[in-house]
């Protein structure tokens, strides 16, 4: 397995993945996310895949085949109440359905966390859905803390 910066090669396996986690939420939050969809048009996603401030990585095998994906920003707050710090925040994290449990995840995270690093980040920062268990022990287990909680009441 390699991790490296997505490609526009990367398209279908970008796609596919980004069906599967919205499908996920669409299960977990059917009255707030559509079925069948996926977050960004193929412009949009060709777009990001050449935008330096939004790197995007992925996990792919031999043969090319996308396994897993990190899409990441670069953020700088600017407040007058708060440091100001470069930070990277990851916008998704999904790894295929089929191939979960081979620390595909892990290697992914660890690459980014490296590469935020590198890149003179303060912090490596990501939000994860109070209905996804399974993303909140996987980050956990990667050594994430929770920075703030969001709360709601649906009307």
């Amino acid at each position: 397995m390699t991790i490296r910066k997505a490609r526009e090669q990367d398209l279908d396996g970008l796609n596919r993945l980004l069906y599967q986690v919205l499908e996920v939420h669409h299960q977990g939050r059917p009255d707030l996310f559509r079925g069948n969809v996926k977050k960004y048009t193929d412009p949009e996603l060709l777009a990001l895949l050449h935008d330096e401030n939004r790197p995007v990585f992925v996990a792919a095998d031999e043969k090319n085949q996308v396994l897993g994906y990190g899409f990441c920003i670069f953020q700088q707050l600017h407040d007058h109440i708060m440091t100001d710090v470069k930070t990277l925040y990851i916008d998704d994290l999904c790894v295929d359905e089929n191939c979960r449990g081979q620390h595909i995840g892990s290697a992914l995270f660890a690459y980014i966390r490296q590469f935020a690093k590198d890149s003179g980040c303060y912090n490596l920062t990501l939000n994860v859905w109070a209905l996804n268990e399974s993303a909140k022990a996987f980050y956990e287990h990667c050594g994430l803390l929770p920075q703030k909680i969001g709360m709601k009441t649906i009307l």
